[in-house]
């Protein structure tokens, strides 16, 4: 099960943390996570239920978001924050300084959790 939580903030707006498997489709960044280590993922959204489809409609169909036991830190909410996108992760549990990269560097080519699509 994926340990997580989440933060409202002041505009009303909330920032999920999940600590989750990493999908076997993605390809990381090289010197990132094995395709079974955890991986922590931050999502900014209007409210925890978007939060979690933002996640699906990448292809993390499995996510759930039960209780808060390990809400964001404010180093993360900060991060995401600052992120165009709003969808950051890192290994979990962080291995020295490693910054957070953006979630295509975590689901691959395909741009999705699943296997990727056979060019036509």
């Amino acid at each position: 099960m994926a340990g997580g939580g989440f933060c409202r903030l002041p505009n009303g707006t909330v920032v999920v943390a999940l600590t989750l498997t990493r999908p076997c489709g993605g390809t990381g960044t090289g010197t990132g996570p094995g395709p079974d280590a955890p991986v922590r993922v931050l999502v900014h959204a209007a409210n925890r239920a978007r939060a979690l489809t933002r996640l699906r409609n990448l292809g993390l169909r499995a996510v759930y978001l039960r209780g808060n036991d390990r809400p964001p830190t404010p180093d993360e909410i900060t991060a995401v924050l600052h992120h165009p996108d709003g969808l950051l992760w890192r290994a979990a549990p962080q291995a020295g300084q490693e910054l957070w990269h953006p979630i295509r560097a975590l689901l691959g080519p395909a741009g999705h959790a699943g296997p990727a699509r056979p060019a036509a």
